[in-house]
């Protein structure tokens, strides 16, 4: 696992975090910055970065989320009345110590941490960051238990795999006691008197020192001609797409991360010159090569591409990164069911992402002072919008199908935006492997309520780019008719498409109702799972709440479909 100190939402790498000032820490106190000048060299990509200490962490349980869990997510516990989260943020306003160090920022060292390991004296390390959250026990939704399996050590995998949308900066931030103290991890045959950067060795010295895991690491170079500056990415791989590439231009800074099979690549730099909004992002996939085409402002001849900033050059596994947002603008709004809303949002000008199928991203909004963040799986603006050409460019544009929650904390406030107001949108995050549908002869999907939104995507991508593909099906379940997303839309794909069929089944019909009802059931799927012929290549999907996802994975296991014809949607 890699420590690190800075805010990986921010992209500023500033300490203290945001919200705590200079105070007892400062510049003098952490260590200045590390400003590096890069210069194009023949082969070669310049710049490298220094890498943190590992320290060890135990197991944890199976991911999950509110909107889409595990089959094995975690399961709340009943918190105690006046222990809700906005009694936890109007404690957190209160002016209370909750760190214990009378506002003092603290260097904790890996034997500090090991002593603060009980339910009254709790501290964790989350990303380099430590927090002492004994005061949180009480508020924490997952219960007192799940919080004590990091008591005293790095909880960074249990943030991960748990709960990593949770935006612990905001939520934990009066609880802050400092970082973690870094000490130099120095190889054994590191020449003596080599000086060390702020304590640590540069990149190349750990990465030569350490055994190689994944995949090869990439690199990068530049060039530029009269008007324009490129930046390749050399990724060594021959899977990589415009799916893969998510570029964000901000204030003349430059931040292109590239997932390359299960990680990241970052290229995080200060460019020496300005640019204008526009830029290109072009994919050679026979060779694995990825250019940024960024246009000058001025066309003058660059000395240098720039300095490097936060994480710049660094390769490590992509459940090890934070998530990244940026502003995007929101254009519209229409109802689609009594509750259910299609929210549009524009990416920032200067932003490249285009969501692969079957990801979901991550929306942060201000709540009473406090950050609350989602996760959202984006569609396409209708079922029908892949057959033709798209009015909209679609790597400008993401789409939502969100139930509103009139109790909810989240959900309202969304609700509330009006046109042109700005939600925080992050990067693509999920495991789906689009090559699984490639070879696909028949397609089962079962989605219950708005666990239909990653089968939007799935469905059409099936329905359009895979020609081997006889029939698809999807069974959609929910309350009562009025509760069902594009029906009208669902309707008609059946008559455009004959490979295509649905099945609706209401767990609370009303009288005048015909068709299925009642809930997942082995009878159900034993229906509906019919080849089209005796050994055809299957694939099946499934979204929806816990009790259905467990319940469709066990059925399914049941009937004899193997795990790797199976995939559950979770966030």
């Amino acid at each position: 696992m890699r420590l690190t100190h800075d805010d990986p939402g921010s992209g500023s790498g500033a300490w203290p975090p945001p919200g705590l000032g200079a105070g007892a820490g400062g510049p003098g106190r952490w260590g200045p910055a590390r400003r590096l000048c890069l210069v194009a060299e023949p082969g070669r990509g310049p710049g490298c970065g220094p890498r943190m200490l590992n320290v060890p962490s135990q197991a944890f349980p199976a991911p999950g989320s509110q909107q889409r869990v595990a089959s094995q997510g975690r399961s709340k516990v009943p918190l105690k009345q006046g222990r809700s989260l906005m009694d936890w943020i109007r404690l957190t306003r209160s002016g209370k110590d909750l760190t214990g160090q009378k506002g003092r920022l603290i260097d904790v060292t890996e034997e500090e941490l090991k002593t603060h390991n009980k339910k009254e004296d709790c501290w964790i390390c989350i990303r380099g960051l430590v927090y002492n959250v004994s005061p949180y026990m009480e508020y924490h939704p997952g219960g007192e238990d799940e919080l004590m399996r990091a008591a005293g050590t790095d909880g960074t995998d249990l943030f991960n795999e748990v709960h990593r949308w949770v935006n612990y900066e905001s939520m934990l931030k009066e609880c802050l006691v400092g970082r973690m103290a870094v000490k130099p991890a120095v190889p054994k045959d590191c020449p003596e008197g080599k000086k060390l950067l702020n304590g640590m060795l540069p990149k190349s010295q750990v990465t030569d020192a350490l055994p190689r895991e994944g995949p090869s690491s990439p690199s990068y170079d530049w060039f530029q001609r009269e008007s324009s500056v490129t930046i390749v990415i050399y990724t060594k791989q021959k899977t990589i797409n415009l799916d893969s590439v998510v570029v964000d231009l901000h204030d003349d800074s430059l931040r292109a991360e590239t997932i390359i099979k299960d990680h990241s690549y970052l290229i995080h730099i200060g460019l020496s010159h300005e640019v204008q909004e526009n830029f290109s992002v072009r994919v050679i996939e026979n060779v694995g090569k990825v250019d940024i085409v960024l246009q000058k402002r001025e066309n003058i001849s660059w000395k240098c591409l720039g300095h490097p900033l936060e994480k710049h050059d660094t390769f490590i596994p992509k459940k090890d990164t934070g998530l990244y947002y940026r502003k995007c603008q929101l254009i519209s709004k229409e109802d689609v069911t009594h509750d259910t809303k299609l929210f549009c949002l524009m990416l920032p000008p200067s932003t490249h992402l285009q969501v692969p199928v079957g990801y979901h991203v991550y929306l942060k909004l201000g709540v009473t002072g406090a950050e609350i963040v989602k996760p959202y799986t984006p569609v396409s603006d209708s079922l029908l919008s892949d057959f033709k050409e798209p009015v909209l460019p679609p790597n400008k544009y993401i789409y939502f199908l969100i139930k509103i929650y009139p109790d909810g904390l989240f959900t309202p406030e969304l609700d509330r935006l009006q046109i042109g107001d700005c939600v925080s949108v992050s990067s693509p995050e999920g495991n789906f492997k689009v090559s699984k549908l490639r070879e696909v002869e028949d397609l089962f999907l079962l989605a219950a309520g708005t666990g239909f939104t990653p089968m939007v995507n799935v469905l059409n991508y099936a329905l359009t780019s895979v020609p081997s593909l006889r029939k698809v099906k999807l069974m959609f379940f929910n309350k009562t008719e009025d509760d069902i997303i594009w029906r009208c839309q669902l309707e008609k794909l059946v008559f455009k498409d004959k490979r295509f069929d649905i099945e609706f089944v209401l767990s609370a019909p009303s009288s005048e109702w015909s068709g299925k009802q009642g809930r997942l059931s082995p009878a159900l799927l034993s229906e509906f799972l019919q080849r089209s012929l005796e050994n055809s290549r299957v694939f099946l999907c499934i979204c929806g709440p816990t009790p259905f996802t467990d319940e469709g994975m066990r059925l399914l296991h049941d009937l004899n479909f193997s795990t790797v014809e199976i995939h559950g949607f979770t966030a």
